[in-house]
């Protein structure tokens, strides 16, 4: 009797976990062009509170960012990718924040990087992974650009020359993006393949 008791305490034990599903600290599915860019607040190197939400009407570019990584480094102190492209755009109302979801960086860390390596525009702490998996950020780089009506228009790498190794013709997608978007001409080529380092998630959500 005692041992049907525990068998069948197993099989319901089983069937709670596949009903119940198990979390994992994997993320989601990367958000797709064309879909509503999920809202967040998160906390700027500054310590200032940042609201998605609050940029409507405007185009935001999303970096997932992480200056442990060397494809992310080598696009801020290698060459200035990102510095350069948020400067071109800023006075065209184009908003740019990085967003850092690495489990053990949180935002003193950001903001000692962002004095080091003057940067301008904020750098957002997502160390609980939150709004990385709501995104389905994959790697550092990962790029979104949002448009004025809150949609995500293009998910991808930032270029096709991963760590400089294309040394012409190099074409950078988040730029070119946004010179058509601005334009009002359709985007030719809204998604692409991130590369860079898997993005170092904290464990399950609870």
């Amino acid at each position: 009797m005692k041992n049907t008791s525990l068998t069948i305490l197993a099989i319901l034990t089983l069937v709670t976990m596949a009903l119940g599903g198990c979390k994992t600290d994997k993320p989601a599915q990367p958000s797709e062009p064309g879909k509503k860019a999920p809202d967040f607040t998160l906390k700027n190197h500054d310590g200032k509170s940042i609201r998605l939400a609050d940029f409507k009407g405007k185009i935001v570019v999303l970096e997932w960012f992480n200056y442990e990584c060397p494809f992310s480094k080598y696009h801020y102190q290698t060459v200035r990718t990102m510095g350069d492209l948020a400067d071109k755009y800023k006075a065209k109302d184009v908003v740019w924040l990085a967003i850092n979801s690495t489990k053990h960086l949180g935002v003193e860390e950001n903001r000692e990087f962002a004095r080091s390596n003057n940067v301008t525009y904020p750098i957002l702490d997502d160390s609980s992974g939150k709004v990385g998996r709501a995104y389905g950020a994959e790697t550092t780089p990962h790029m979104f650009i949002i448009d004025k009506k809150g949609n995500i228009v293009y998910a991808g790498a930032i270029d096709d020359s991963p760590r400089g190794q294309k040394k012409e013709n190099v074409t950078n997608y988040v730029d070119k993006a946004l010179t058509e978007l601005l334009a009002g001409q359709k985007i030719t080529t809204p998604g692409t393949k991130p590369y860079g380092c898997t993005v170092k998630y904290a464990g399950p959500l609870p």
